[in-house]
C-alpha cells in the first residue's frame, strides 16, 4: 500500500474520531463523509444519518457487495485519561472514541471501496453504508437503509475482529415475564404467591435446552437477569416479573424460540422485539473460502452488529482491531491494524471467485 493512501486513510479516522457522533447525533461525521467522498468524485446518498455510496458503471448483471462499518458510537466510558474527541497518535496507536469501534474498519472500508472503484471491469458491484444508530441497533440506522438498496449478494460488516472471520453471529432477544398468582395476607393461606410461581419458569430458562446447537455459537443462552416482586413484607404478591436475556444461534429465529418459551412456561411472555435475530454465512461461501486462502481464521461472534438486520443475504463480519476495546476508556487502534485491515479487505474481494 502506497504510503499517502494510509495516511489519507488515518486522517480520516482522526477527523472522525474528532467529529461527534454518539448514537442518534451522527449528522456531524454523516456530513463529513458525504464531503470526503464529494472530494473524490463520488456522489453520496444520505438516508437519516447513514451514507451510502455505489460503485461507478453499476452493471445489474453482476452480483452486488454490500460494505458495512457504522459511524456512531457509544458515550464515553469513565475513566479516560485524554479528551476521548481528541485523537492522540503516539507510539504506533491512534487514541480516541470510536477508534477501535467501528472507526479503523469503517476507514479500511472506505479506502477499499476506493480502490476497486478506480479500477475497470470488476467482477462485482459494491455497495458501501456508513452506518448510525449501530450501538443502540436503533430504526433509524441501517434497517431504514435495507429497503432502498438493490439485490445483495452477500455483505462485509466492518468490526473489531482481529482480521478473523466471525462466520456466524449470535442474535439478542429480551423477554419480560410476568408469573400472576394471588395477594393476601402473609399470615393466612389465602393468597398465591406469584414468586413461587415465578420460580418454576425462572427454573425452567436455567435448566432447558434447545436441541440445536451451532458448530461456531455453540446453544442458545438463556439468562434472567432483572426480577421484581412484592411491596412489603406481611403482603404475599400478587404479580413477579422478571426478565430474560436470550442469545440466539443461527439454528433457530427469534419468533421460533419465542413460541417454544411461551408454550413452556407459566407465565406471561413478552419480547421486546423479535429484530435481532441470529446471523451467518456457509463456511463454503466463495468469501469465506477467498478468507481461507489467505489463512484468515473462523469464529463464531458472540456480540452484536448490523448484521442483524442482513437477513436476506449471507455476510461475514471482519475488521481491524480487539472487540475486548470497544467502550472502554482510552480506546485505541495501532496503526498497523488500520494498514492490514484496508490490505486485507482489498485481497479477500481480489481473490473472490465468484
Amino acid at each position: 500500500m502506497q504510503e499517502e493512501t494510509f495516511e489519507q486513510a488515518k486522517k480520516l479516522l482522526i477527523s472522525l474520531i474528532e467529529t461527534f457522533s454518539i448514537s442518534r447525533s451522527e449528522s456531524g461525521t454523516a456530513e463529513l463523509l458525504c464531503k470526503f467522498f464529494k472530494k473524490h468524485g463520488i456522489e453520496a446518498q444520505r438516508i437519516e444519518n447513514n451514507v451510502i455510496v455505489r460503485s461507478k458503471n453499476f452493471d445489474d448483471s453482476k452480483p452486488t457487495i454490500l460494505l458495512n462499518s457504522h459511524h456512531d458510537t457509544v458515550k464515553p466510558s469513565d475513566g479516560w485519561q485524554s479528551d476521548p474527541f481528541n485523537a492522540i497518535c503516539e507510539k504506533g496507536k491512534i487514541i480516541g472514541l470510536g477508534s477501535n469501534d467501528a472507526g479503523a474498519s469503517l476507514v479500511s472500508l472506505i479506502f477499499t471501496f476506493l480502490h476497486f472503484n478506480k479500477q475497470e471491469n470488476n467482477p462485482f458491484n459494491l455497495i458501501l453504508v456508513a452506518s448510525a444508530e449501530e450501538e443502540i441497533s436503533g430504526k433509524n440506522g441501517l434497517e431504514c437503509v435495507m429497503p432502498h438498496l438493490p439485490e445483495i449478494a452477500f455483505g462485509i460488516v466492518g468490526e473489531p475482529t482481529g482480521m478473523r472471520m466471525a462466520i456466524a453471529e449470535k442474535g439478542l432477544m429480551v423477554l419480560d415475564c410476568k408469573a400472576i398468582g394471588k395477594s393476601g395476607h402473609a399470615a393466612h393461606s389465602n393468597g398465591i404467591n406469584a414468586i413461587y410461581k415465578a420460580i418454576e419458569s425462572i427454573q425452567w430458562f436455567q435448566t432447558y435446552q434447545f436441541e440445536k446447537s451451532s458448530d461456531f455459537l455453540g446453544p442458545v443462552k438463556m439468562s434472567v437477569t432483572v426480577i421484581n416482586a412484592g411491596t412489603q413484607h406481611n403482603v404475599i404478591p400478587g404479580e413477579c416479573s422478571f426478565v430474560v436475556d436470550v442469545r440466539s444461534n443461527e439454528k433457530y429465529t427469534n419468533q421460533e424460540l419465542y413460541d417454544t418459551i411461551n408454550q413452556s412456561v407459566d407465565c406471561e411472555v413478552n419480547a421486546r422485539s423479535f429484530r435481532l435475530n441470529s446471523s451467518s454465512i456457509p463456511t463454503d461461501h466463495p468469501l469465506v473460502e477467498s478468507g481461507k486462502k489467505i489463512g484468515l481464521e473462523m469464529f463464531g461472534s458472540p456480540t452484536l452488529s448490523d448484521q442483524v438486520f442482513m437477513t436476506k443475504f449471507p455476510s461475514m463480519k471482519i475488521g481491524p482491531g480487539d472487540t475486548l476495546r470497544s467502550h472502554t476508556a482510552n480506546e485505541f487502534i495501532f496503526e498497523s491494524e488500520l494498514r492490514q485491515g484496508m490490505e486485507t479487505y482489498i485481497e479477500l474481494l481480489t481473490n473472490l471467485q465468484l
